[in-house]
């Protein structure tokens, strides 16, 4: 027996110390909408657990109104972009087994210079996208 691919198979950690695989993940924002969807019982305890590769630095701005999103470069480097409440605009630059922590409200998004992997634990209730 193998286990299960996290970039292919989230996992959502819920009330009551759960955790369930998620449907194959397709990459489209629909995919987010059918995850609040699936977990709207957890409410903003809920947080989703997964696994992306990037060649490209991202075109979306991505925000979590309702908890922290904790991002761990696994491979790499990931150039993390904040831009806080009050407008200010921060640059973390993550290699190898560091990591930071997008707080609630705060919109972000990464470049990358060469291939990365990141491991991403979200709130993801209420998530927002917007271009970049």
């Amino acid at each position: 027996m193998s286990g299960t691919t996290l970039s292919e198979y989230p996992v959502h950690l819920g009330l009551g110390a759960t955790a369930e695989i998620e449907p194959i993940f397709t990459g489209e924002l629909s995919w987010y909408e059918s995850y609040t969807g699936r977990h709207a019982r957890d409410r903003y305890e809920g947080r989703l657990v997964s696994m992306h590769s990037f060649t490209e630095s991202w075109d979306m701005w991505e925000m979590h109104p309702h908890g922290a999103e904790v991002v761990i470069c696994t491979a790499g480097s990931i150039i993390l972009i904040q831009e806080k409440s009050d407008g200010s605009v921060t640059s973390i630059k993550l290699g190898p087994g560091e990591y930071a922590v997008n707080e609630p409200g705060t919109w972000h998004a990464a470049d990358v210079e060469s291939d990365a992997t990141a491991l991403f634990i979200t709130a993801g209730m209420g998530t927002e996208h917007r271009p970049r």
